[in-house]
């Protein structure tokens, strides 16, 4: 599968109410998309994304920069991108223009990915390992993890050596922290609290002799 990189600031695509704004713009593409029977809807849209933006950052800049006004930014799409784009797509990028909405086209990618992969009844799956997970080993994860979402899971493993051992897991936003890291500090800190108990013990003991 391919995914969309990100060429814009990462504070544009983390701001929660231009996620929310980019969301309806990624849904409403894949709807119109539908309606208008275009096939393999984010194929053009993750090109344009890899192939010219992030290839080409100055004109990604250009076309981002509020400096342009709408009317200069359609004449750029319109010499640029429309000779080798098909006429959905350069609307598309016209709409996203006229609202100026243009600035969130990779977090519109991004999105639109998402919302395809959920309507396929698949869901994205993160797993962070201190080494790199074998094919057979991800074959099984995926098989479980099949039967846990009752969904089919795309694994995107990472590796992460401080993690020592175990795996973490990341569905959405919930964490599953099976490391061997974190079960090292989750004993680490009940010896302490049994460390501390006995000193406190200790202490009152002495404070307080039997007999007294």
């Amino acid at each position: 599968m391919a995914t969309a990189s990100v060429t814009r600031p990462s504070h544009v695509l983390e701001d929660p109410s231009a996620q929310a704004v980019a969301r309806v713009y990624a849904v409403a593409y894949l709807d119109a998309a539908a309606s208008a029977g275009v096939e393999n809807p984010l194929e053009e849209i993750t090109s344009f994304q890899d192939d010219v933006l992030n290839r080409n950052p100055q004109f990604a800049e250009l076309l981002f920069s509020e400096m342009l006004a709408k009317e200069e930014k359609v004449a750029l799409i319109e010499k640029t991108i429309q000779p080798a784009a098909s006429p959905f797509f350069v609307q598309f990028l016209k709409v996203l223009t006229e609202h100026q909405r243009l600035n969130l086209f990779p977090a519109i990618l991004n999105l639109a990915w998402l919302e395809q992969e959920k309507r396929a009844g698949r869901k994205r799956v993160k797993i962070q390992s201190a080494v790199p997970l074998s094919e057979q080993q991800l074959s099984s994860i995926q098989n479980r993890l099949q039967s846990a979402l009752n969904s089919e899971p795309i694994l995107i493993p990472s590796v992460d050596e401080t993690l020592i051992g175990g795996l973490v897991i990341q569905v959405g936003d919930t964490v599953y922290d099976g490391s061997l890291k974190t079960r090292l500090g989750s004993l680490r800190q009940q010896l302490r609290k049994g460390y501390l108990h006995e000193i406190q013990s200790g202490r009152d003991r002495f404070s307080h002799p039997e007999g007294n």
